[in-house]
């Protein structure tokens, strides 16, 4: 059974793993140890309650049972630009009209915005490329509104995901060639890295202040604003049937668009219900998305369920990978 657990800092070695396999632009996940094992040890201080509830960032990590291997991982950060801003380009038409020739010009611009402070970002959804098949990414990413919908007070009312940009099959990114380098003037691979390894004060330092004029960039830039990566093209339609729409809103690196939702018109959380779990043999009975309903000790599965008599009937090997028992509460998503 694949059971999303949250993440502690023993699963180092496998999140290392992961982050190698996920490739360039996956900037929450960088191959750096460090960093990632301050992601862990944060991670378990938000599980335990022990951070302030806009500080708190939960990774949650999907393992399959049966052979004790971690499968994959995705992440719920109460409140971005917090403790720095979070910058992205909003992609925007500029007017312009001369009366004296009574012409008009709309000129598409990016121009540096700070708009997403305090939203709940979900993210870092990625999964071993053997595992992107038979339901375990549905699984994954649902997950991660079921955390929310367990004690939804403690996210923002808005809820965003950035996704990868565009890259290139020879492997270049054509976004940071044709505009973000010019300001950064680093390598990709060193500037996605100190995103997440430094306090991010060279962005504040050197983001451009000023419009960038689409018409002024290279063709290959200005075709990759707003486009995805190809391997996050799964993701995104995940996204859009929960409700995400696009937020105007480009990443400043790789030009990856941003999408946001209302949190509680997320579909998952909008259609999931709470009961108490009841030990039996649903027989015969549909396959729900279940989690236990508190954040504490969260953990979700895919499993038949039989609702009756007010409460939800789950086999052993459900209640025994969600550590619960008789009457404790679940969520389940109808």
């Amino acid at each position: 059974m694949l059971i999303v657990r949250p993440a502690a800092p023993p699963d180092l070695g496998s999140l290392m793993e992961l982050a190698i396999l996920s490739g360039r632009g996956f900037t929450s996940l960088p191959e750096d140890e460090a960093t990632l094992l301050h992601r862990l040890t944060l991670s378990e201080a938000s599980f335990r309650g022990e951070m302030a509830a806009r500080e708190a960032w939960y990774t949650l990590m999907l393992e399959d049972s049966a052979t004790g291997r971690v499968e994959g991982l995705c992440g719920v950060r109460a409140a971005v630009g917090v403790g720095r801003p979070h910058f992205s380009f909003r992609v925007m038409t500029l007017a312009q009209f001369s009366s004296a020739i009574n012409t008009r010009f709309d000129h598409q611009a990016l121009v540096l915005v700070n708009e997403c402070a305090g939203w709940t970002e979900v993210g870092s959804l990625y999964l071993r490329p053997e595992r992107r098949s038979g339901g375990a990414g549905s699984l994954l990413a649902r997950s991660r509104y079921m955390l929310i919908g367990a004690e939804p007070k403690r996210f923002s009312e808005t809820v965003m995901a950035e996704l990868r940009g565009y890259f290139a099959p020879d492997g270049t990114c054509p976004f940071w060639d044709g505009v973000a380098s010019k300001f950064f003037r680093l390598p990709f691979d060193e500037a996605d890295h100190m995103v997440m390894s430094t306090d991010g004060q060279f962005i504040l330092d050197l983001a451009p202040r000023h419009p960038i004029y689409v018409e002024l960039i290279p063709d290959s830039a200005a075709e990759a604003i707003g486009r995805v990566h190809v391997e996050g093209e799964a993701a995104r339609a995940m996204l859009e049937h929960e409700g995400f729409r696009g937020s105007g809103l480009v990443d400043i690196f790789d030009g990856g668009p941003t999408y946001s939702a209302p949190r509680d018109a997320i579909r998952t959380i909008e259609r999931s219900t709470r009961l108490p779990a009841r030990r039996g043999n649903p027989e015969e009975a549909s396959e729900h998305l279940v989690s236990v309903d508190a954040i504490g000790t969260f953990r979700a599965v895919r499993t038949k369920v039989r609702i009756d008599a007010g409460a939800a009937m789950l086999d052993d090997e459900a209640m025994d990978a969600l550590r619960i028992g008789e009457g404790d509460m679940v969520r389940i998503r109808q």
